[in-house]
């Protein structure tokens, strides 16, 4: 993910990942100036977790 800069910006992602349904956990690695990674755990599909995080106001980036 890119646009993390501080730990506000991992409670946002973790709070709008975690609403989801099925979501079961979320864990965020804050890379401050870098590339952020996200871990989601559940039945969630890759495009629901990234809708999430973009209204969170994130960009999750392919690897």
């Amino acid at each position: 993910m890119t646009g993390l800069t501080c730990g506000h910006c991992t409670g946002s992602v973790t709070a709008a990942v975690s609403a989801l349904p099925q979501v079961t956990d979320v864990h965020v690695e804050l890379v401050a100036g870098g590339v952020s990674t996200l871990t989601v755990t559940g039945a969630v599909p890759p495009e629901t977790v990234r809708q999430a995080v973009g209204d969170a106001g994130y960009t999750i980036i392919d690897s």
